[in-house]
């Protein structure tokens, strides 16, 4: 069997950096009244800047694809050009369309031969699912290198011309015309931007490489409920109705494709299973947690990573708050695409050195998934 090596990496980042004063000025108010729900959640993630894919006017400036293909390009030099590509393994939440694929829009943007690829389905897990697919191509010799990427254009969804229609009714039945927190909470969390990855089955000569030790990951859906949801409506059950059960009128009156997230199901859960399911992995590859140099979580918000280390620590994980790198603060919450560039400035902005060890850790609240992967510099 190949070995996988992880030997460039690269992001696309649109336009110029929105502070949390200008998001209204992108993301407009919804009913015209600042919102109420973005200054506590502004102090409880840490945000201070983020991208948006759109302007002042909420026009595109960028499609997820585009962005995605930017990325990718910026991956080429002498040593490896478009023409190379073998498969294209391309991760998201927010699709540009329900069809063709995300994958096959991205392929269309580039200028490269034909290739094998796929478009995992999900949320923040997708770009690990799609760098797993890569890494077992390349582990089975069915190709000798890949392209992976994680990217999100989530501005558009967020713009409060989208809400309009749900507070019309509101008012209408003598209601306040509020959207829930749930809906709000998430406008002043996402951010846009692409990461990508180029897997080759040696490493680089001239360059720092990452060898992928391994890549893991599970859902919990079996025993947990949906606590993140778009396209979609929660029952008084708790079960979920999708989009194509509701009439195209209540799609705008209900905001139905609106991101939603039930915060106190994720304040609940989300840490503690990522603690249990790193002590499985822990054992299962006999992993000394000491010989970790960087820990890289995706997290929503700078609340989490405090909270995870705590949990980690009453597992008997103890990894640190020091090894704890992320860039949340400056580039915001990309979903699939945040543990790609938050690798990417990592090994920009750090001196890593041959034989530290880097992992990964991706969460996804949307039924409680997480992925992580160990990385070793060489």
């Amino acid at each position: 069997m190949s070995e996988v090596y992880i030997t460039k990496v690269s992001k696309f980042l649109p336009n110029e950096p929105v502070s949390n004063y200008e998001m209204e000025l992108y993301l407009g108010m919804i009913d015209g009244v600042p919102s109420k729900g973005k200054g506590l959640t502004l102090r409880n993630n840490g945000i201070k800047t983020r991208y948006y894919a759109i302007d002042k006017n909420g026009v595109s400036t960028h499609s997820n694809a585009k962005m995605t293909a930017l990325a990718i390009e910026k991956l080429m030099d002498s040593e490896f050009v478009l023409s190379d590509i073998e498969l294209l393994a391309c991760g998201t939440t927010s699709p540009d369309n329900l069809l063709p694929s995300h994958a096959v829009m991205v392929h269309g943007e580039l200028n490269c031969g034909s290739v094998e690829l796929i478009s995992p389905s999900g949320a923040c897990c997708t770009s690990m699912q799609a760098l797993k697919y890569g890494y077992n191509s390349i582990l089975a010799q069915s190709t000798n290198n890949a392209i992976i990427t994680g990217s999100e254009k989530l501005s558009s969804l967020m713009l409060a011309e989208h809400f309009e229609k749900e507070t019309e009714r509101l008012l209408e039945m003598d209601k306040n015309p509020i959207i829930s927190f749930e809906k709000d909470f998430l406008r002043w969390m996402l951010s846009d931007g692409a990461g990508a990855l180029l897997l080759e089955n040696k490493p680089r000569e001239s360059s720092l490489s990452l060898k992928v030790e391994w890549v893991e990951m599970k859902s919990f859906a079996n025993t947990l409920p949906t606590c993140m949801y778009a396209g979609a409506d929660i029952n008084e059950n708790g079960t979920i109705k999708g989009w194509k059960e509701f009439t195209s009128t209540e799609w705008l009156e209900k905001s139905i494709f609106a991101f939603k997230q039930d915060v106190k199901l994720l304040g609940r859960e989300i840490v503690q299973t990522g603690a249990r399911y790193l002590k499985e992995l822990i054992l299962k590859h006999n992993l000394d947690v000491a010989t970790i140099d960087y820990i890289l979580p995706h997290v929503s918000s700078e609340f989490f990573r405090g909270k995870m280390h705590e949990e980690f620590v009453k597992t008997g994980i103890d990894i640190p708050l020091g090894k704890w790198f992320t860039n949340l603060s400056s580039v915001g919450n990309i979903g699939s695409g945040s543990i790609f560039i938050m690798l990417e400035e990592l090994m920009n902005l750090t001196k890593l050195k041959s034989g530290q060890k880097i992992m990964l850790m991706v969460p996804e609240s949307a039924r409680f998934s997480y992925s992580f992967c160990l990385l070793t510099v060489c």
